[in-house]
Order: structure tokens, then sequence, then C-alpha cells
């Protein structure tokens, strides 16, 4: 068995990467990881370096993990600066690190690509290459709960975040979703979408042959505008948006509002095998609740259309709350080399842990459903197979 790092997602056939991702989530395919780097996005220059990890045997190959040397941790949504403000003050060197990820998108998904029996292995590939390269840590973010169970049992420290995604529990169409909420939320929905829709706008939803590529030209500016906002760094270029028309165009939900044929404001998606994840939201002119009717309630009337099982709406956000969008548990996994760091971060993922399981059961006793209409299987389903009482430790039980 043999482990070799790629300096490019190009490194591999897309075809032989794709063989170890399978169809349900579009931003570990080749294509999306290769737009990333293409549109120089995601390369040494903007401090995410492609050290992709390949495990092969001599039948073929084994397993994959999307990994990057890192100078920083911006674009990452785990958050880790204080490990690195307190490490840095007391004498080391927290940068460079290196990331198991999809850059600049946290959306939870698989890292250790391939079989269940190589994840191990491939655990053991990342550890050897936090040796080899001699950086402070490796970090595996937004993985899968068993994979953040696997890299437990291999003596990571496991950290947990919290996302809010809505859950399809058959619902007809937008109506019968609404049916299931109290009457408070209900009213509430209803007339924030009867204000968006006596503003003038005229609203779409584009995808398949109605998405064109001029239309996600368009959508550069505006997601421009929403890094503005928020003093954030714009990460994807315009080229990144060229690409995914180019090679993606099958996977983008493009909802739009337009006025006098002008585009105002648009919430960008991507599709996957059963789950709409919405990503990004830009507006250039500010029409009361159209960010909810443009990334919420819109992203649910696709996914009812199609059938799909969950839309996630992206990070943070506790206003997705009111809108029947659930708190569920997101995973990450920490390799860090010093063992005196290690301690510190392991105290203080007890604490945080802790604190997000009380946070989370109290969020939960918020959500709008009726209670006699909440299924068993939308109950289990937000839950994400974990205990909601799982033990405060730092890892998964």
């Amino acid at each position: 068995m043999g482990v070799t790092h790629l300096r490019g997602i190009d490194g591999i056939a897309p075809a032989d990467w794709d063989a170890l991702v399978g169809a349900d989530n579009p931003f570990v395919e080749h294509r999306f990881l290769a737009a990333l780097e293409e549109s120089g996005s995601a390369t040494i220059r903007t401090g995410w370096q492609p050290l992709h990890v390949i495990l092969r045997n001599g039948a073929g190959l084994l397993g994959a993990v999307p990994l990057y040397a890192k100078s920083h941790s911006y674009g990452e949504y785990v958050f880790d600066h204080g490990w690195a403000d307190a490490y840095e003050r007391a004498g080391g060197r927290y940068y460079p690190k290196l990331q198991a990820a999809v850059p600049f998108t946290p959306v939870p998904g698989p890292r250790l690509l391939g079989p269940v029996d190589q994840h191990a292995a491939l655990a053991g590939a990342l550890v050897e290459a936090t040796q080899r390269y001699g950086v402070s840590s490796t970090h595996v973010t937004f993985c899968t709960a068993a994979e953040a169970r696997a890299l437990g049992e291999a003596g990571w420290l496991v950290r947990r975040g919290i996302q809010f995604h809505w859950h399809n529990q058959g619902y007809r169409d937008f109506d019968d979703f609404l049916d299931s909420l109290k009457s408070a939320k209900r009213k509430m929905i209803r007339r924030e979408r009867r204000e968006v829709a006596e503003a003038g706008l005229d609203i779409e939803t584009l995808h398949g042959p109605t998405l064109t590529a001029a239309a996600l030209a368009e959508f550069h500016p505006f997601y421009l505008a929403t890094v503005d906002r928020r003093w954030g760094n714009a990460y994807l270029t315009r080229r990144f948006f060229a690409l995914l028309a180019e090679r993606l165009a099958d996977r983008v939900v493009l909802v739009v509002a337009r006025r006098d044929r002008r585009m105002v404001a648009a919430a960008l998606n991507l599709l996957g095998g059963d789950t709409l994840y919405g990503r990004l939201w830009g507006a250039q002119e500010d029409y009361r609740f159209l960010h909810f009717e443009a990334c919420y309630y819109r992203a649910l009337d696709f996914a009812i259309s199609l059938g799909l099982k969950r839309v996630e709406a992206g990070a943070q956000g506790q206003h997705k709350l009111q809108r029947g969008y659930a708190p569920v548990w997101t995973w990450s996994a920490h390799w860090i080399r010093d063992p005196g760091l290690r301690s510190a971060v392991h105290r203080f993922l007890e604490r945080e842990t802790r604190e997000l399981i009380a946070h989370r059961a109290a969020l939960w006793d918020l959500l709008p459903y009726r209670t006699a209409e909440m299924s068993p299987e939308m109950s289990n389903a937000t839950l994400d197979d974990m205990p909601r009482d799982a033990p405060v430790s730092g890892s998964v039980s």
C-alpha cells in the first residue's frame, strides 16, 4: 500500500477520483475541486496549497482525501483562531497546518473518500503527513459522523458544531409544509411571502435548461456585494462562476429576483443526490423579506417538487429555526502534534461540547412545528443518528 500527494486535483483522472466519491455530494466531485483550483480561488497564492492524499495498492486506487496546506484559518468555518493565537503566544508556530476540507464550503460530507474499510489507513496517512511536512496539526472539517467516529477511535480530537437543516416529511407542496407549523409561524411565513410578492419583483428558479451561463456570470457581483457587507474576503473569482456554468450546470439551482428585467438579488444552490445545498446569496437592492424568500422558501419549494429529503442552508443563522430548519450536529476532527497544545484543545473541547449540547437542546425546543405533527422520522433525521446526550469527551459516542 502506498500514499502519494498530488499538488493539484488535475493529477488524477476525474473518473478515478469520482469513483471514490459517489453521486450524493457535488462538493467533493473532481469537477468542483478543479473549478476551485483552476479559477485561482484555492491555490498557493490564496493560502490553499493542494496536497491531496491518494492511497493505492497493487490492485489500484483505494482511497483519497482532499487536503490542503494552509497558511491561515480563513475560509474554513470551523474556527481555530483562538488555538492559533494561544499557541503562538506560548512560542509555538501554528501555521502552516493541513486541512482536509472543501475550501470555502461549510457543507457536511465525506472527506475520507473510498470504502469504509480504508478509513483507518487514510487517517494514518494524514497523521504521517503531519509529521512529514512538520506542520503543527491536521484538521478534517465538516466530515460525516461515521468519519468523525473513526477518527476519534484513532486518537483524534473530535469537535461538534451546529447547523440548521430542513427535512422533508413527504410534503405534497409548500402549503402542506406550512400546515405542519404552529399557527403563529405559519402566519409569519405567509405574511413574509405576501410582502415579497407585492414588491413588484419577478422571481424564478433556474435549473437545467432554464439556467444560462449569462445568469451565473451575472451572479458574481452579488457575491461580492455580500462579501463587502460582511467585511469578508472574496475567495471565489469570476472565473470560478464561469467554470460552474461550464462544468456543473446540472448541479446549479439559481434563484433570481429581477425588477424591470434587471437582476437585483440571487441565491446560488447546488443539487446533490437527495439534498439541496444553499451556498451563496447577494443583493444590490434591499427588499424586506427577500432574503428569506430567495434563500429558504424557494429552496423548500424546489426540494418538495423534486421529493428531496433535505435542504441545507449553510453555516450559522439561528433565524432559520423559525422557518422550520432544525439544529443538527456537524463534525470535525483534529490531530495536534504538540502534547501541550493538544491537551489544552482537549480541555477546551470538553467545555465547548457541554455548552453546545445544552444550546442545541434549547434550540430544539424552539422549533415551530406542532408537536403532534412531528413524525419520529423527523426526530431521528435531525439527530443525525447521534444521541442528544452523547458523552462530553471530545469524541463521538
